[in-house]
């Protein structure tokens, strides 16, 4: 067998023939891209396979052709063109201060021109960049290409200091307007990014970088396909693809649905089914925004946005939902046009990310963290024997350890939306299939549980916030379990065996600081 290009993201390396690594070839898009423009932006999750396909572009314009046999490219490209290829990388490392980041574009710059032999005369970083671009294309006779890769690191490692992250943008923005005046010396730009800053604050004008993170041409151009797949077939002997998919599939970006590479490679490896891309490392500024927005992980499961707002993503304007997109915890379930507006509904692409996100807010709203395992080892048990009054008191023991210093920061109002975000992080990072507002013809359910030929109905309440009547009582009077009758309607893990149906209400109180009534009914 081949082997699996774990964390490789230099072409040459993979396609080396005396390392002998699985190489999936997306030169086809590579020429297609090439063909249509000239300047390009990609904005795609990490590990996503965005550096290797940059290192692929920089390997054909430099005409190295013998990387490229039995590859779409070998016979649909001009081998006898070479261009002068400028490769910057700001994905090394964690800056926090302007003045480094400053620094660290100097070194980067001055290691060019030491590669090329050549003099520098300038000595501002866009006066240099400048200045590079202008004698690249004289020493070669043919015009530059730019390829920056993680071109927004520094500003995302701040995110959570809003004034830093403004200094490295500025410091940035400088840097990145050279190639607004560069037009007559470039061939082509390709920028990648986890993010999609507002080009109107990062890249000062440069009207002609299209955006192709969300165009379905090039929905494929990362990731891999099912169809890709097949390269591995000597290694996918017993592999249940189903499974597979849900664990690792779903990544949309308006195309055919991909899955991670790092999380197939690493799979292949292993044959086990684990968190491989989120144990690698949620990003730090995620949990730290996570954390301080205090957030409603039940409104995961719904989120709409607006075509606007998933492109005005900048430091003074932080949406949490677009960046849970663009970081790859959130992806595109659905695009809808309504009346002019442009509406993208998102969710969990998969298991994986389910499983971690959840986690990683429960994480966020514990208080020691570590509370939840035990928890966690318990609920199963008491799904499988249909121990509610259990449920009851391992709940209300876990809600009177948290500190009352929480309470004296949070509104009367945020008490529901925490209480039952906990219950839907436990459920949830168990891999259980939940569902949050489930719709139904009499309303929405607060959260749905299936676990084997089960189907657990939940209403959440505020005693001080609601009406009278128990929350049990107003699942029962609103008939939202009817919906579950349905055989047709499956959950992930319910069978198609006749179900038990569980109606539990669960009440808290703003006062006690806890649960003050756990009922249950089986219908």
């Amino acid at each position: 067998m081949k082997k699996l290009p774990i964390g490789i993201q230099t072409f040459a390396k993979i396609r080396d023939p005396e390392e002998d690594y699985y190489y999936i070839d997306k030169t086809e898009i590579l020429k297609r891209l090439v063909d249509a423009g000239s300047y390009y932006f990609l904005s795609r999750p990490r590990r996503f396979g965005k550096s290797l396909f940059l290192d692929t572009l920089g390997e054909a314009f430099n005409g190295n052709q013998s990387f490229f046999r039995g590859l779409y490219l070998e016979h649909n490209w001009n081998w006898t063109k070479k261009y002068p290829v400028l490769k910057i990388d700001f994905g090394s490392g964690v800056i926090h201060e302007q003045i480094v980041l400053h620094q660290i574009i100097k070194e980067l710059l001055i290691e060019c021109f030491q590669k090329e032999s050549l003099e520098v005369n300038n000595e501002s970083l866009p006066g240099m960049f400048r200045e590079l671009i202008q004698k690249l294309q004289s020493k070669y006779s043919q015009k530059v290409v730019i390829l920056i890769d993680e071109y927004d690191k520094p500003i995302l490692d701040n995110l959570t200091e809003p004034e830093v992250a403004s200094s490295m943008r500025e410091e940035l923005r400088s840097f990145y307007s050279v190639i607004k005046g560069s037009d007559a010396h470039l061939k082509f730009v390709f920028i990648t990014g986890v993010s999609k800053f507002s080009r109107v604050n990062l890249f000062s004008g440069l009207n002609n970088l299209e955006d192709i993170s969300l165009n379905p041409e090039y929905a494929t151009i990362c990731g891999y396909t099912e169809k890709d797949l097949t390269i591995f077939e000597e290694r996918m002997e017993g592999v249940d693809r189903e499974e597979l998919k849900r664990w690792y599939n779903g990544y949309n970006f308006l195309g055919e649905k991909v899955y991670n590479p790092f999380d197939i490679l690493l799979f292949l490896r292993n044959k086990q089914y684990k968190n491989y891309w989120c144990e690698t490392g949620n990003p730090s500024f995620l949990i730290d925004l996570i954390k301080k927005n205090r957030y409603n992980a039940i409104q995961i499961e719904k989120i709409e946005v607006t075509e606007e707002e998933m492109g005005t993503f900048d430091v003074d304007h932080i949406n949490l939902e677009i960046l849970l997109f663009q970081t790859g915890y959130l992806t595109i379930y659905k695009k809808e046009r309504l009346f002019e507006e442009i509406i993208y509904t998102l969710c969990y692409p998969n298991l994986e990310v389910k499983k971690s996100l959840t986690h990683t807010i429960l994480q966020s709203l514990l208080n020691p963290p570590h509370l939840n395992q035990t928890v966690q080892k318990s609920i199963l048990h008491i799904l499988k024997t249909n121990d509610f009054t259990s449920l009851g008191s391992l709940f209300h023991s876990f809600f009177a350890s948290i500190p009352h210093d929480w309470y004296r920061k949070n509104q009367l109002a945020k008490y529901e939306a925490y209480y039952a975000s906990i219950f839907y992080c436990y459920f949830a990072s168990l891999g259980l299939d939940v569902r949050a507002e489930d719709v139904t013809n009499h309303g929405q359910v607060d959260m749905t549980v299936f676990f084997e030929n089960k189907v657990f109905v939940f209403e959440f309440k505020v005693v001080e916030l609601t009406e009278a009547g128990s929350a049990l009582t107003q699942i029962q009077q609103k008939r939202y379990y009817e919906k579950y009758l349905d055989k047709s309607i499956k959950g992930r893990e319910a069978t198609t065996s006749l179900r038990e149906i569980h109606l539990i209400g669960v009440e808290f109180s703003s006062k006690d600081r806890n649960i003050t009534n756990l009922e249950w009914v089986t219908v």
